[in-house]
């Protein structure tokens, strides 16, 4: 059987270092014909609305934009963007390389707070009295982009790691401060590891076994940073992918079942239920026809 596909899933571009920033102006009239159109990237992307208004339908899930908020897309997420005409701000992508690259400068701290980002949060309002220093690095990011002096990514690297800095003080009024432990590095490389390996390793100890830990240990240390064990997310992301692919593309189930790696479709039909609360048949016939968003007063 042949793999069942999803949906369109643009690539990073950038021909010089993985990492590019422009503004929502420049993106309107670059992006490709079918952007505003339900999509994933194969890299991160930080989109800051500065003016204006728009909606973001992200896995299933609505939110309302307006100015000074700011919202995260992973690889692979499904989403959908749609905005105002009179829409500005800033949009940031970049590929794990890029953090990776020099990364004596980008120390664990840094990468955890793009963790907790990425990971649990989708939307982030700017606080006011953070605006004119977080634009002011901003513009200095674009200048620095679109020119060709040596050492362009160094300081390109700098003022991205500034500019998390910013955005994570954001959240951490919003939730207890964490000390960056090992439990945290644990669960972030669990995470990371899932991401990559949910359709074949559907199994705590899987897990477990990659990372030397035991799998009681795994589940303890991941529902402490999530709220969540890790058994509970290792099925919440295989039925998001089959939610995903249901909804954006016209796979059957024997498709679907197939692409997430199980054996026959009553497993994956008693595997969905179980999870999700409700059968796959009518999961899809509640589906919403994102084709009719366009009509509601937004324009991407």
């Amino acid at each position: 059987m042949k793999e069942a596909s999803i949906i369109p899933i643009m690539k990073f571009d950038n021909g010089g270092i993985p990492f590019k920033i422009c503004t929502i102006s420049s993106l309107r009239e670059e992006q490709p014909e079918n952007y505003h159109l339900a999509h994933s990237h194969d890299y991160y992307e930080l989109t800051w609305l500065t003016d204006g208004t728009g909606k973001l339908f992200s896995d299933l899930k609505e939110y309302s934009l307006y100015k000074n908020l700011m919202y995260f897309i992973k690889p692979n997420q499904v989403h959908q963007l749609l905005l105002s005409g009179d829409a500005q701000g800033f949009m940031l992508a970049f590929k794990d390389s890029f953090i990776n690259l020099g990364a004596h400068e980008f120390d664990l701290t840094c990468q955890s707070s793009l963790f907790q980002l990425f990971s649990h949060m989708q939307v982030l309002y700017v606080q006011k009295e953070m605006v004119s220093d977080m634009l002011e690095i901003m513009i200095k990011m674009i200048k620095e982009f679109k020119n060709e002096f040596s050492f362009k990514a160094q300081l390109l690297r700098r003022y991205f790691k500034i500019f998390l800095i910013y955005v994570s003080r954001q959240f951490e009024s919003r939730k207890e401060n964490t000390h960056h432990s090992r439990e945290t590095e644990l669960t972030q490389r669990f995470m990371e590891f899932l991401e990559k390996y949910f359709r074949e390793k559907k199994m705590v100890a899987d897990y477990a076994d990659h990372l030397c830990i035991t799998p009681n240990y795994l589940n303890g240390i991941v529902k402490k940073n999530t709220g969540f064990s890790a058994g509970h997310l290792i099925r919440q992301r295989v039925v998001l992918e089959a939610k995903r692919m249901c909804r954006y593309s016209d796979a059957g189930m024997k498709e679907i079942a197939y692409n997430l790696g199980f054996v026959d479709s009553s497993h994956f039909s008693k595997f969905f239920k179980a999870v999700s609360g409700m059968n796959f048949s009518d999961f899809k016939k509640a589906g919403i026809n994102y084709s009719l968003l366009s009509a509601q007063g937004l324009i991407a």
